[in-house]
């Protein structure tokens, strides 16, 4: 697995570079993002690196931070998601903003990002919001919740049903189905739990 390349940068475009390494040369696709945080061409650079093996075809894709290739990771997790659109993803949103993006539920912003239709960003949106809450490296690197938030306990119940409501809305409940599958689900510890519970409603449960 090729985690890490150290080399020369000697090509360097928004969407891939070529690092010799040792008089190897390695092409790597990019996001804009870490195009524009790479030193000038002949100069040496580092970049992270991830190998995805599809169809027989071998890639390598580079990052300069270490949360920009986890989110790609989850990303290309994502159904119908492959590295090129999840470069793309990275490319139209800050590993920063993508957090926000996803932890507001804003599918309309999502499809910002060039091939995401309405479907696949309301997908995206939910998974990221997955990725964010369980993810302990993407909670502290990214800030998900800020120094407000921690000191303000009293509204803090009420975060996890935001988020949930979101997420239902995503998937193409209406608010007011949102509203009751979510009822007496004041108290819920974790996103998980409040879309447990509202899925089960909206399943006929109770």
């Amino acid at each position: 697995m090729i985690v890490q390349l150290s080399g020369i940068l000697v090509e360097a475009d928004l969407s891939h570079v070529v690092l010799d390494v040792g008089g190897v040369g390695y092409e790597l696709g990019v996001s804009s993002a870490t195009a524009a945080a790479l030193p000038p061409v002949g100069e040496p650079a580092t970049l992270l690196a991830r190998l995805v093996v599809r169809e027989g075809a071998l890639a390598v894709y580079g990052f300069t931070r270490r949360e920009e290739r986890t989110l790609f990771d989850a990303l290309c997790r994502v159904s119908g998601v492959g590295p090129k659109l999840a470069l793309s993803v990275l490319s139209t949103f800050s590993a920063a903003e993508l957090a926000r993006v996803a932890v507001a539920g804003d599918v309309k912003r999502m499809t910002s990002v060039p091939g995401v239709g309405k479907k696949l960003a309301g997908r995206l949106v939910l998974e990221l919001q997955g990725a964010f809450s369980g993810d302990v490296e993407l909670r502290g690197l990214l800030g998900v919740t800020t120094p407000d938030d921690a000191a303000a306990p009293a509204p803090a119940p009420a975060a996890p049903l935001e988020e949930a409501t979101a997420a239902l809305l995503s998937m193409g409940f209406t608010p007011e189905e949102a509203a009751l599958a979510l009822e007496r689900c004041e108290g819920a510890a974790s996103v998980e739990d409040a879309l447990s519970h509202a899925l089960r409603r909206l399943g006929g449960g109770r």
